[in-house]
């Protein structure tokens, strides 16, 4: 990848710095950790757990880990964002080196700037308040370190939630009224490509992670964890859904032709984004097509063991694999600056009736699309099988 968008870098289009692409990068696991964290708790570990008939030594083992596994996604974010606000500074005006940015009279000189001329709200405002409800949220998370906290993880989560939401969401909020609609669009789309990536990822790996306590499960902890794969199942499908829509409306916008994938800097850290997200769901493809009918014919058919490795040791590795391309997708974020229409000299796109119908059709096949995969999940796990465990 580097040497490709090196090759660019002749065309206009600039790298970005070491500590840009580091600061940027880590953000967004921060916002995994934490948005993906608490999302994949609150719709798939919180509900599971409460339904479940299982030993209620298998609950409270998967209840303690779900709570360390937010505290330390607290830290993370805290030590991300902390970068990330630097990072901004060190851009800010005529900028100043990434080391000086890092130090706090800077960041708060940086925080309490002025708005400018025309605009309703000062940008730092924006970036102040952002911030106070990361510093809230971090240390809402990180509490659940401490016993008391971890007996309240519930209610404590689900408070964390929407402030973890806010985090990104704040940043949408313009400074200067937009003037077109397209603007507006853009702003709705970054962020549903940013809260549905972060949910997909971070669930994938609060769900692996929670796996590496199967050694301290009864073996009936099967049908319990066949239960959060199912649920979690039905989340990865939205948010897979949410990130092709929104990845192709920004796709549109920046990008003026299929040429320009692998003529340009931009295009070509797209083009591998997109080969990355392809792996993830052709995986979950997989998950859903062949992993997720043998679990539940293995369940229906009372196969205690067959359901266990399948859930808790086959299942994770694929998962895992899942995980590795996301990571690789967030490496690459920060190598998407600029426009590859701006590079190629390209006009600025232009929305039109005909386009939004072309979304909205796009919206609607995938949404069949996604429906036929979960019907032929469902088919597939009717169908006698000649045996379930994949060992």
């Amino acid at each position: 990848m580097s040497s490709l968008l090196l090759a660019a870098d002749t065309a206009g289009y600039t790298l970005p710095t070491t500590w840009r692409a580091l600061t940027k990068t880590g953000y967004f696991i921060g916002l995994t950790g934490s948005i993906g964290g608490l999302v994949t708790h609150a719709a798939t570990v919180r509900p599971a757990l409460r339904g479940s008939t299982g030993a209620a030594d298998d609950i409270a083992v998967l209840r303690h880990r779900s709570a360390i596994c937010l505290a330390w996604s607290g830290v993370v974010l805290l030590v991300t964002g902390y970068f990330q606000l630097a990072a901004r500074v060190a851009r800010a005006g005529t900028g100043m080196p990434f080391s000086d940015a890092l130090a706090p009279g800077h960041i708060w000189h940086f925080l309490r700037a002025p708005a400018a001329k025309g605009a309703w709200i000062a940008q730092s405002t924006v970036f102040l308040v952002q911030n106070l409800v990361l510093l809230v949220t971090a240390a809402t998370l990180i509490g659940l370190f401490t016993r008391g906290a971890r007996r309240r993880l519930e209610p404590i989560a689900l408070a964390a939630l929407p402030l973890a939401l806010a985090v990104t969401l704040i940043t949408a909020v313009p400074a200067t009224v937009p003037q077109a609609t397209d603007d507006l669009l853009d702003l709705v789309f970054t962020q549903i490509h940013i809260v549905s990536g972060t949910v997909w990822l971070g669930g994938l790996v609060l769900l692996s992670v929670l796996t590496g306590a199967r050694r301290h499960l009864s073996p009936n902890a099967g049908l319990l964890w066949a239960d959060m794969w199912r649920r979690f199942s039905l989340v990865a499908m939205i948010c897979v859904a949410a990130v092709v829509l929104s990845g192709l409306w920004m796709s549109w916008e920046h990008v003026g032709g299929i040429s320009q994938l692998w003529t340009t800097g931009y295009g070509l850290a797209l083009l591998i984004k997109i080969v990355l997200v392809l792996g993830l769901v052709t995986a979950g493809a997989f998950n859903q097509l062949w992993l997720m009918p043998r679990m539940t014919q293995a369940r229906r058919a009372g196969e205690t063991a067959s359901l266990f490795h399948l859930t808790l040791r086959h299942f994770p590795k694929v998962v895992w694999g899942e995980v590795a391309l996301g990571l690789a997708v967030l490496v690459v974020v920060p190598f998407l600056t600029g426009s590859a229409r701006t590079e190629a000299g390209s006009p600025q796109a232009e929305s039109s009736t005909g386009i939004f119908a072309a979304g909205a059709a796009l919206a609607l096949a995938l949404a069949a699309s996604l429906y036929a995969t979960a019907k032929a999940s469902d088919a597939l796990s009717r169908r006698p099988a000649a045996a379930t465990d994949p060992a």
